[in-house]
């Protein structure tokens, strides 16, 4: 009798354990870090102007907006990086508020206050502002460079689930997407595709940034999108979430994201 419930509670686990679904854990980091921060853009705005993650004017917006976060290369690690999330907080008490700001990676920081292999966020004005108490926005930009401490945080887009963006100049025989609003990770470390009345899946290559692509073809849709995190291995299938009839420079959002 024990062997038979051993060998049932042995398939329920690899059942569970080999689900294309995303329920396993997020990216959480409860130590903080040290580093350094700067800001750029103008004082209250949202940072870059599309970044090196190839997000374009999703920067601009909620709940991108005011959000964006340039980092130095040990983090934004040949944009594979791209969409991660951190709680980043300054230490001078005489000026800084208690409160953590949260960033998306958006955009590289090379050279100047990024080389050496440091770790440095290049803040938005807006979010570099609100590490300071109340009324003290302007008197921590005058600073310039500031110490900071950080952590990874799961990124939360309430109510947005998962989408991909056909990048332009794509075609049956090269199609690129990239990804935005992905919960948890927020980073990507492997992508496939489906087509059509087809049960393989083909590996996507990591161009740059946030963005991936195929060279095969023709390829036929509808097509479903594989993603698997960078950092947690989590994975997620979104069936179909491409149409027969789809077009470059268009967005496709799916029905799900991780939980």
């Amino acid at each position: 009798m024990a062997s038979a419930l051993f060998v049932v509670y042995s398939i329920l686990l690899f059942t569970l354990l080999s689900l294309d679904s995303a329920v396993s854990f997020q990216i959480s980091d409860p130590q903080w870090h040290s580093a350094t921060a700067t800001w750029y853009g103008s004082a209250d705005g949202d940072g870059s102007d599309g970044g090196a993650c190839g997000y374009g004017s999703l920067v601009d917006v909620v709940p991108y907006k005011a959000r964006v976060g340039a980092v130095s290369p040990v983090l934004f690690k040949n944009g594979e990086g791209c969409g991660a999330c951190y709680k980043v907080k300054c230490l001078d008490q005489s000026i800084c508020s208690r409160r953590a700001v949260t960033i998306i990676v958006t955009d590289e920081c090379p050279g100047g206050y990024c080389s050496g292999g440091k770790t440095h966020f290049d803040l938005s004005g807006a979010a570099f502002s609100r590490m300071a108490v109340s009324g003290h926005g302007p008197q921590l930009r005058n600073r310039g460079e500031i110490s900071v401490v950080f952590r990874r945080t799961p990124c939360k887009y309430h109510q947005q689930n998962i989408a991909f963006h056909v990048n332009e100049g794509s075609t049956p025989f090269w199609l690129s997407l990239l990804v935005e609003y992905e919960d948890g990770d927020g980073d990507i470390g492997a992508m496939q595709i489906q087509q059509a009345n087809s049960a393989q899946w083909l590996d996507m290559r990591h161009v740059w940034g946030a963005t991936w692509c195929i060279t095969a073809g023709p390829l036929n849709g509808p097509f479903s999108v594989r993603i698997t995190t960078l950092s947690t291995k989590q994975t997620l299938s979104a069936r179909d979430v491409i149409p027969r009839n789809w077009s470059p420079k268009a967005t496709y959002t799916s029905r799900l994201n991780f939980s």
